[in-house]
């Protein structure tokens, strides 16, 4: 086996980085379709620009790489224990070279172990079969898109669609509920894998694999099919729209299984993935651990440039926000506004938020731009460098932003998803605002970073750390305003109407 752990490597590297066939062409179409000019639209250029980017410096996606899973098929007779051991080093070494950001952090100390290694990290899955190779298969799914999986227990209430009960219709209702709750905060647009029965966990477990089929496949199941068909056109009426902005491309994939269950349990069990999907797979020798072939992906194949223009194109109405900000700027801002931020900000996310409420920041937080970013770091010459730093979910800091923003003074709180209704308040009394940037497009801010000017609070781990940083035309979008108006809103309770709407189709 003495290429396996270069094999493995190799897989990491190519999953972070390089966004498989099937998933690029669905973004393709999603783009195509989309309203010219829009948020939608914008954010999709971003995208597109973001999944090039990432491949020409071969960096993550998205700088949420996950809890990396593996599923591994053995012949007969092969050591497992030798495969695992050799997935670990792979998993430690990827982490080393900015492939992976740091991700494993123990659930009783908060440590992060900064290598991916851990307690159940990486998260590997064993099953024998009587092929003559290995198979390695390979997800890395962020936090973000992980924390709107869902699982239903029918009957039940849902919003908008009434009871679902254990027939297809009730099926149906689940699955779209899921796309509809996801809103931005999963960085729409999304893909679903489904499992219909099981139990609690093995339901989920089944849910997450379906992940691994094509986005253009169809169910060999005629009525799965016809179910993850209707999905697919029903749920892009819904108008939640890349990053929850509203748009017609809400989902690019809906993949079902269906497996027997107790008499009394009925579990819909949805894991939600977000458009940086990143799985590929690999066949290996199994005498020697080299590739013998690509799954998903083919390398001889020339990848296709996705990007359409460069990305953001400026119109010339963008506003320029210099840090420090002042609350007279900031209430002059409404939603819908682009800035462009260029000067310092700095990164907090959910241990630096829940430190402030109880410590005083180690900086000067008086007019900043607060970062929600968990970024990927590397040190050279003992410089730090950014290698992916896209937004991070803010509504986690529900509990502690309206805090943060009263007592410490910040004017601007930039993430992905929006915020609550406490933040929503705390803009309005104290004048400030709430920037979406695009989730997922972690090269695409990296390259909005001129220089790391210094880090507090690094106990806490490379993603957990207040970084601070000096950016250049850092673009977002004002989703929610010092005028107590908030895109996310409007655009759940459009959705919320228009998924009301398919409860009786």
């Amino acid at each position: 086996m003495e290429f396996l752990a270069t094999s493995l490597l190799e897989l990491i590297t190519q999953t972070s980085t390089n966004l498989p066939p099937d998933v690029r062409a669905a973004m393709s179409i999603a783009s195509d379709g989309e309203t010219p000019h829009t948020q939608s639209s914008q954010a999709l250029n971003i995208i597109l620009a973001n999944i090039d980017m990432a491949l020409d410096d071969s960096g993550p996606i998205c700088q949420d790489t996950g809890m990396p899973t593996f599923y591994v098929h053995t012949p007969v007779g092969v050591n497992q224990i030798r495969i695992a051991k050799a997935i670990r080093e792979a998993v430690a070494e990827a982490t080393r070279l900015g492939k992976l950001r740091p991700n494993s952090v123990d659930s009783i100390t908060g440590r992060n172990s900064g290598n991916n290694l851990g307690a159940e990290t990486p998260v590997i899955h064993f099953e024998q079969w009587e092929e003559d190779e290995i198979e390695v298969k390979l997800i890395l799914k962020g936090g973000g898109c992980e924390n709107k999986n869902i699982q239903y227990s029918v009957p039940c209430t849902l919003d908008h669609l009434g009871r679902a009960d254990r027939d297809l219709e009730g099926m149906r209702k689940c699955i779209l509920h899921a796309v509809w709750q996801a809103q931005g905060q999963g960085c729409a647009p999304g893909a679903l894998g489904v499992c219909i029965g099981s139990d609690r966990a093995h339901g989920y477990d089944l849910a997450k694999q379906q992940l691994f089929r094509t986005l253009d496949d169809v169910n060999p199941d005629p009525v799965l099919a016809k179910l993850e068909a209707a999905i697919m056109e029903e749920a892009n009426t819904l108008g939640v729209g890349a990053m929850g902005f509203g748009g017609k491309s809400s989902l690019i994939g809906c993949k079902i299984a269906a497996a027997n269950r107790l008499p009394a349990s009925f579990f819909v069990s949805v894991a939600y993935e977000c458009w940086a999907f990143r799985r590929l797979g690999v066949r290996l020798d199994a005498a020697t651990g080299a590739i013998a072939k690509w799954i998903y992906r083919d390398p001889a194949r020339q990848v296709e440039r996705m990007a359409r223009g460069e990305g953001f194109q400026l119109t010339g109405r963008e506003v320029v926000l210099t840090p420090p900000l002042t609350e007279a700027q900031m209430r002059s801002l409404k939603v819908g506004d682009v800035a462009l931020i260029t000067g310092e900000m700095y990164t907090g996310r959910d241990n630096v938020h829940a430190y402030l409420m109880k410590s005083p920041p180690p900086v000067d937080l008086h007019g900043a731009a607060l970062y929600h970013c968990g970024p990927v770091m590397l040190q050279q010459n003992g410089k730090w460098m950014v290698k992916a730093a896209g937004p991070t979910t803010s509504i986690r800091e529900e509990p502690y932003q309206a805090h943060v923003i009263r007592e410490y003074g910040v004017r601007a709180v930039i993430g992905k998803g929006g915020m609550g209704a406490t933040t929503l308040a705390a803009l309005k009394e104290c004048g400030a605002v709430y920037l979406n940037a695009i989730g997922g497009a972690a090269q695409y801010y990296a390259r909005t970073v001129e220089e790391v000017l210094d880090v507090n609070l690094m106990e806490f781990g490379i993603p957990e750390a207040m970084w601070h940083l000096r950016v250049r035309n850092f673009a977002a979008i004002v989703t929610m305003d010092a005028h107590g108006n908030s895109l996310h809103v409007d655009v759940e309770r459009a959705t919320g109407e228009k998924l009301a709407e398919l409860q009786n189709v």
